[in-house]
């Protein structure tokens, strides 16, 4: 603890105290009922739960039927400014039903945490129990073995299995178990210890909020806790009649996932819940959604999700036109072979370096040095050297000096480097001499962008004709569309080349590369890098190169979790990043005590000058320990070192197992070793989260578990994750870990101080230092990495929160489409927008003429104002008048459809009604044909309302669809470009939310005009009952992957999006998914029928009398 946090404790008090002063007369609540509880007969104990179920619905009843009648009215209203008022107060009084039940909840909170703990006890102290068998242990008997029926009674037995695993409940709640269920409950993060059972307390604010009948999820890191958890805590649920599912059971969007979210209590995976998510929004029924509103949430290891996996964007996402068309393939020799170049080069440079700087010649010596550093920062040669006396030293003053002045002499250690790496931020850049190199003799422009605004201005001069200059122009963006991606390529391929390693970042596995995670060194199965860095690691490991992909859906975590009403959390190490969580998420965190004393010893950190020195030194202590009797899991941050460390373990005959990506199919085997005595286990950071390493008497008595960490992590959270493996509910037990000078950490952010102290004190090859303060200084460093990765995800949040705005905008538009209750709303909006646009734009450049063709084209109908009144009177007047008659004109169209497409269904209905329950029945503008499906018999008893519905619908969600699946392809681009804007020294986050609106906007407008024009101008191209097909089985939807995306840097998945846009420009437009083109080709004095859209009259004449007439937009083509 700093200076300052001692001070303001003096002042302010301590928080920990302040929280649990706050919840214990709660917790003293609780305990008050488990006397009474315990006298209660088990049917009596159950009843618990109808009664608090019963207080809710009384509580809500009043304000539930006021919902209920205005929805009455809502559906019976024709005025639309009414219809909304009414929408309105329904979304008040769903507010104010949320805060009503949250009330009654606080109050009855005592009576059911008490009741669940005396379910535990009754649980733990009876192999069987005896009820009286309701409807709900009936089916669930049939599905479960632990439910037994005899006559009217239903035996609970206490023994079940959870997920493969055979358990005997053997818990019941302790009471610091209690304040975190509290805690939780209250909307706040429980940080817990390891071994205090996070599992069990969940099942506390899980019980009484599921009691509100909106459902609970209870969100884990992986599918196998979701599984487990599930099975292990569903009887303690299930007992008071509460449903339980997880979602990781079952397909995507199959009636089976929808069960399990319908279900009181849901179990899944963070990822599952974001997917499907966004699968709900891109669905065209109803009965697609699975999902219900967000209620309340519990996230376990919240700090990962929350914090690690926030900025993580979840993608749903579609092939790209020739998505397979890239140049990974013929860049990877090039590359592959400058690197090589660069290498050996600066081997010979390291060299050089290092003989200057023994002659005592630190200038020059110093300036190769950094040439190397700028060169290849990860070669081995290059770390194991700055970790000699002043030799970090002397490169930190050398960058210092050309680094100043905005890098102005940089350029000098840079002349003879082929590419440069800023290691910190993960950018890489070709120099001149790169590019010269890569191009060679014969093509010396092969990556040199050219300057689109002076060739253009050269081909304008040259006095061409216009198809000539038009193709020149069309040549060279084709040129430069095609060298940006070029350059894009090559730059990934170089960063795979130096910046990634195998076994370290990623495994390759089954011909896959595969991500390892660093928090927990477990394999991400469906992760991939964006922004093509994947597939130039696929061509650098030479399997195959998955094809480019478009983004269709989207959403962050920390925007999918911020979405529920009530949000709470449970982890171990929740307290570093506070500040984060109530930033972000409004989330307070509150620390639970122990429920016995830790007895763990957290010893000073070791530091060695080389990892040669410390590696050597744990091989030592493991062999002591391992003699005394004690268990001994070692922590390691990737593959490659487990493996180092494993194979000096059996050069000294140290029998031992390794737990890492590679390996991770035999977890469960090794975990449940690990706290034999004597074992050794050597584990990536997979096992310092969610692994609970149980002891036996004899291990307890030589010492417990040691834990001994190879190396600090970035983050103080995965180092304090490793610890708690040891020391739960009171064990003995230690930790230690080891650093040198040449880790990751200390070589890019550890203190010049240590290094510098090192030197002075001359330590001797294997000599180490240890001290308190040395570990304090660590700490810092490691709170350095912390705030600044804290600043990266926050700026990224504040570009996400526009991608979010627009989102839940779009999202809105589709529910309503979707259900149709407020559809008729917003197409009333839409028309009202429309006639505002089409009056202000015309407006302001005083043309009547294009006002009246642009009602004609959208609207269908002829100007309501004369020319005088569009000029003199305000433009919204003016608007308001078009919005009323084009409005009108709307209401009476889509009675017409209905009355001219009944008689047809009418016909369908009597003929082949008991055949078809769902049909197709085509609409048509003149241009484009929609089959909308609609319910038959509903359509009959409407009178043909309900597929008017249906049109309407449709032609919404198709074209919405669309429109945001561009826009963004054109956000993830716009991305890219601002970056640009630090040159002009602008705000590139300014610059992004200006341009993001606009684009927006412009994308509203137009998914408004066309949808608008299609309503106004659809209808049944002929009247004929065999135009009326059965709606067959939905077709298949695109090709679609999930995927999570591995984010780097602020310009992720821009050139993948660039390249995407580039090809769908060159590509005929893409036609809305549920429409299709039917009209054939037409001879120009072939004869054909029109019919004028306003007065429904029809002509016959020949196609090219014909063409003037249906552009204008007054009439339409019919069906041939």
């Amino acid at each position: 603890m700093g200076v300052l946090d001692s001070v303001l404790k003096v002042f302010v008090g301590d928080k920990t105290k302040k929280d649990l002063k706050a919840i214990m007369p709660i917790v003293d609540q609780i305990k008050s009922f488990e006397s009474q509880f315990e006298a209660l007969s088990i049917d009596e104990l159950r009843e618990n739960t109808s009664r608090f179920k019963s207080q809710i619905k009384d509580a809500t009843a009043e304000l539930q039927s006021q919902v209920d009648e205005l929805k009455e009215k809502a559906e019976a209203e024709v005025d639309i400014d009414v219809k909304e008022n009414f929408y309105a107060e329904i979304d008040e009084l769903n507010q104010k039903i949320y805060e009503t039940t949250e009330e009654v909840l606080n109050e009855i909170l005592p009576e059911a945490f008490a009741t669940v703990k005396e379910t535990a006890k009754r649980f733990f102290h009876n192999s069987t129990l005896e009820v009286t068998a309701s409807e709900f242990d009936r089916n669930l008997s049939a599905a479960k073995d632990y439910v037994n029926l005899e006559g009217e009674k239903a035996i609970w037995n206490n023994s079940w299995d959870a997920a493969g695993k055979p358990v005997t409940w053997d818990m019941i709640h302790y009471d610091v178990q209690l304040i975190g269920g509290i805690a939780m409950h209250q909307g706040k993060i429980a940080e817990m210890q390891t071994g205090e059972g996070k599992t069990l307390v969940a099942t506390l604010p899980v019980y009484l909020n599921a009691l509100s009948g909106h459902g609970v999820h209870l969100v884990t890191v992986n599918d196998y806790l979701a599984k487990r958890d599930s099975a292990w805590m569903a009887p303690i649920f299930e007992f008071h009649g509460l449903s339980v599912d997880c979602v990781d059971y079952y397909k995507p969007n199959s009636s089976e996932r929808r069960k399990a979210y319908n279900a009181d209590i849901t179990y899944g995976t963070n990822n599952e819940f974001g997917f499907d998510y966004l699968r709900d929004n891109m669905s065209h029924s109803p009965e697609d959604l699975v999902q219900r509103p967000h209620h309340y949430a519990i996230v376990d290891e919240v700090d990962s999700v929350l914090i690690d996996d926030a900025r993580t964007p979840l993608i749903i996402s579609g092939p790209v036109p020739k998505g397979d068309v890239h140049e990974f393939e013929n860049l990877k020799p090039q590359v592959a072979k400058i690197v090589e170049v660069q290498r050996k080069h600066l081997t010979g440079v390291l060299a050089e370096a290092k003989k200057l700087i023994k002659e005592g010649d630190t200038k020059e010596g110093g300036f190769q040095l950094l040439r190397v550093y700028r060169g290849l920062p990860k070669n081995k040669a290059l770390i194991k050297f700055l970790s000699e006396e002043g030799v970090k030293q002397l490169l930190q003053k050398t960058e210092n000096y050309y680094m100043q002045d905005n890098n102005r002499e940089m350029h000098k250690v840079d002349a003879e480097l082929y590419f440069t790496i800023e290691e910190k931020s993960n950018q890489i850049d070709l120099t001149d001499k790169g590019i010269d190199y890569l191009s060679g003799e014969d093509n010396k422009d092969f990556f040199v962008m050219p300057e689109i605004g002076m060739e253009i201005a050269q081909i304008e001069k040259e006095g061409l004709s216009k198809e000539e200059e038009a193709e020149k122009k069309e040549e060279l963006y084709r040129d430069f569309s095609v060298k940006s991606e070029r350059i894009h390529t090559l730059r990934q391929l170089l960063k795979a080349y130096t910046l990634f390693e195998k076994d370290t970042e990623y495994v390759v596995m089954d011909n896959k590369v595969k991500i390892v995670d660093e928090q927990t060194g477990r394999i991400m199965d469906g992760r991939r890098y964006s922004d093509g860095l994947h597939q130039a690691i696929e061509a650098k490991e030479s399997v195959k190169i998955e094809d480019a992909t478009q983004t269709f859906a989207t959403v962050t975590l920390q925007n999918y979790f911020r979405m529920y009403n009530k949000l709470a959390g449970m982890t171990g190490t929740a307290m570093t990043e506070a500040g984060e969580f109530w930033e972000i998420y409004k989330l307070d965190v509150m620390e639970i005590p122990t429920n016995k004393p830790i007895a763990r010893d957290d010893k000073q950190d070791k530091v060695y000058k080389t990892k040669r020195e410390k590696y050597n030194a744990i091989i030592e202590e493991v062999a002591q320990l391992s003699a005394q009797g004690r268990p001994i899991l070692i922590g390691t941050t990737s593959v490659e070192i487990s493996e180092l460390l494993s194979r000096m373990l059996k050069l000294r005959s140290v029998p031992h197992n390794v737990l890492n990506a590679k390996l991770h199919k035999r977890e469960a085997d090794i975990v449940a070793e690990a706290g034999k005595g004597g074992i050794v286990t050597i584990a990536t950071n997979m096992a310092g989260r969610g692994t609970d390493i149980k002891l036996s008497k004899e291990v307890k008595d030589a010492g417990g578990l040691a834990i001994i960490g190879t190396e600090r992590h970035d983050s103080r959270r995965v180092d304090r994750q490793l610890r708690g493996r040891a020391g739960r509910q009171g064990d003995p037990g230690s930790s230690q870990f080891y650093v040198s000078l040449e880790d990751n950490l200390m070589r890019l952010f550890g203190s010049e101080k240590i290094a510098k102290l090192m030197d002075r004190m001359g330590l001797e090859e294997g000599e180490v230092i240890q001290h308190s303060m040395i570990s304090k200084s660590i700490e810092r460093a490691q709170k350095k990495v912390e705030e600044n990765n804290f600043g990266i995800r926050k700026r990224l949040l504040e570009y996400d929160d526009v991608m979010n705005a627009q989102r839940e905008v779009i999202y809105k538009r589709r529910y309503n489409a979707l259900y149709g209750e407020r559809l008729r709303i917003d197409i009333a909006n839409m028309i009202f927008d429309t006639a505002e646009v089409i009056t202000a734009s015309n407006n302001a450049t005083n043309d009547y003429e294009n006002f009246e063709f642009e009602l004609i084209r959208f609207f269908s109908m002829n100007s309501p104002v004369t020319k005088g009144e569009f000029e003199k009177q305000p433009v919204q007047k003016t608007a308001g008048i078009v919005y009323k008659e084009a409005y009108e004109n709307y209401k009476n169209k889509m009675i017409n459809n209905a009355e001219e497409a009944y008689p047809v269904i009418k016909q369908v209905y009597e003929k082949q009604g008991e055949k078809f329950e769902r049909i197709a029945v085509p609409f048509t503008d003149g241009q484009k044909t929609l089959q909308v499906v609609t319910n038959l018999k509903r359509a009959y008893e409407s009178e043909g309302k309900e597929l008017i519905t249906d049109f309407e619908k449709n032609i919404s969600l198709a074209i919405i669809d669309e429109a945001w699946k561009n826009h963004l392809r054109k956000m993830d681009e716009l991305k890219q470009s601002v970056q640009l804007a630090v040159h002009e020294q602008k705000d590139p986050l300014l610059i992004y939310k200006f341009e993001a609106f606009e684009l927006f906007k412009v994308m509203i407008e137009e998914v408004n005009k066309d949808v608008i024009s299609f309503l106004f101008k659809g209808e049944l191209p002929q009247r004929e009952p065999e135009q009326i097909t059965e709606a067959k089985q939905r077709r298949p939807k695109e090709n679609l992957k999930t995927q999570k995306d591995e984010i780097q840097n602020l310009d992720e998945r821009a050139a993948q999006s660039r390249k995407a846009g580039a090809q769908a420009s060159q590509q005929q437009q893409q036609v809305v998914e549920t429409i299709v083109r039917e009209q054939p080709k037409i001879g120009r004095n072939d004869k054909v029928t029109i019919k004028h859209v306003g007065t429904g009259e029809e002509k016959t004449m020949k196609y090219k009398q014909a063409i003037p007439l249906i552009d204008k937009g007054e009439w339409v083509l019919l069906n041939q």
